[in-house]
């Protein structure tokens, strides 16, 4: 059902009444999809002492136990996993994950979930009841803060896990968020390009143009900047002897002008 209650109330998710049997914590983690069996379902009565109970990995481990992990098996499929949970959606790989070990077990537990709308979601494509609420908000703070301990993976190898996915996924952001401020810098990088190819197609233009009156001049100055300058303080060819053109051209190459202008 959809629900627009506030975070402290408790959200089940249902289309059958109630299984009972205990409950379930479905947790993400940068290396894999972990499902925790809740071991003491009372503590989740008293939210403001649930955090005491996960002060230490003993009390974590008596709070939760591991009941199923599964590896991602590349960068790729866990980049997909990511960006799926974010837009509260099903994944395929979670929703094999959750066929496998809470449907095709026939287990009875509720499964609880961090995010309300992949609850739902869960329960309108696989029919496993859900819940969600603050006391789900906090067993997850308390599961997060030993996951490499109760899930037995080895901590440097996910620090290196969270740095891949950490930058596969700012790539894809980059790429798919046209939101994001990033997306701007590449953008303005983008007319930068342009606007240099729209200075090298007035220059070509402005050269071709006026090589008719002064053709020597473009052999002399190179520069498309300092062309057009000499070209707007110049006016027509024969005033180059007599005009001083410091400001806009070295003393080397105004001379080689001046000199240029009286044989063209």
């Amino acid at each position: 059902f959809p629900c627009r209650c506030s975070r402290v109330c408790t959200c089940r998710i249902s289309n059958t009444a109630k299984r009972g049997g205990g409950m379930l914590l479905l947790h993400e983690t940068p290396a894999g999809y972990a499902l925790f069996k809740v071991l003491d379902e009372k503590k989740l009565k008293q939210v403001e002492s649930l955090a005491d109970a996960f002060e230490s990995l003993e009390g974590a481990q008596r709070g939760v136990k591991l009941k199923a992990f599964e590896k991602f098996a590349n960068t790729t499929e866990a980049l997909a996993a990511s960006t799926a949970l974010v837009e509260s959606k099903l994944s395929k790989g979670l929703k094999k994950f959750l066929q496998k070990k809470v449907v095709d077990a026939k287990s009875s537990e509720e499964l609880a979930v961090i995010d309300l709308k992949l609850g739902n979601a869960i329960n309108k494509k696989m029919g496993i009841p859900c819940i969600y609420d603050q006391s789900v908000m906090e067993l997850t703070r308390g599961v997060r803060r030993y996951i490499n301990e109760l899930c037995g993976v080895n901590p440097n190898d996910m620090q290196a896990v969270v740095l891949g996915l950490s930058h596969s996924l700012s790539r894809y952001k980059l790429k798919f968020s046209p939101d994001k401020i990033d997306t701007m810098v590449v953008q303005a990088i983008g007319l930068l390009d342009d606007l240099d190819k729209e200075m090298n197609t007035f220059s070509m233009r402005l050269k071709e143009w006026y090589g008719w009156h002064f053709p020597e001049l473009a052999k002399a100055v190179v520069d498309n900047i300092m062309y057009a300058r000499t070209v707007l303080k110049l006016g027509v060819r024969k005033n180059a002897i007599t005009m001083d053109l410091s400001d806009v051209l070295p003393a080397d190459l105004e001379q080689q002008v001046k000199e240029l202008s009286i044989v063209s």
